[in-house]
């Protein structure tokens, strides 16, 4: 795709998730997954994430409370990794997760916390 929303999109996702992620995601599409990767490119990151009205920042604390209230961990893996690099703190996750707990249930709150322990084991590792 061409359109400058995808490249926008493309150029934010690569700065969010990293450029190996985004390029890994793009390159290993297939003839069924390919309108998947352009439509979450061009939209999500192009003109949603595009847009000037929340810090990156704040929209990856907004994914992170979502994706945990919708029971998805692999997205929320994905995001934590994003919300690191947007500069969201160990405790400000802590504190959505446990948001997350009163709104929308201890389970979800639970698996949230054990995939970002998990999350951020790996991550002191390296």
């Amino acid at each position: 795709m061409d359109s400058e929303t995808y490249q926008r999109g493309r150029q934010i996702r690569s700065e969010v998730l990293g450029k190996d992620y985004v390029d890994k995601a793009i390159a290993e599409a297939d003839e069924f997954t390919a309108p998947l990767q352009d439509l979450i490119t061009e939209y999500c990151w192009g003109a949603v994430w595009g847009r000037d009205g929340l810090t990156r920042k704040t929209r990856s604390m907004l994914n992170l409370a979502m994706t945990s209230v919708l029971n998805r961990p692999h997205e929320l893996r994905t995001h934590l990794r994003a919300a690191v690099t947007n500069g969201v703190t160990r405790e400000e996750i802590r504190e959505i997760f446990l948001q997350v707990a009163i709104y929308a249930g201890v389970p979800a709150a639970v698996d949230s916390f054990r995939t970002a322990g998990e999350f951020f084991a790996e991550l002191d590792e390296h």
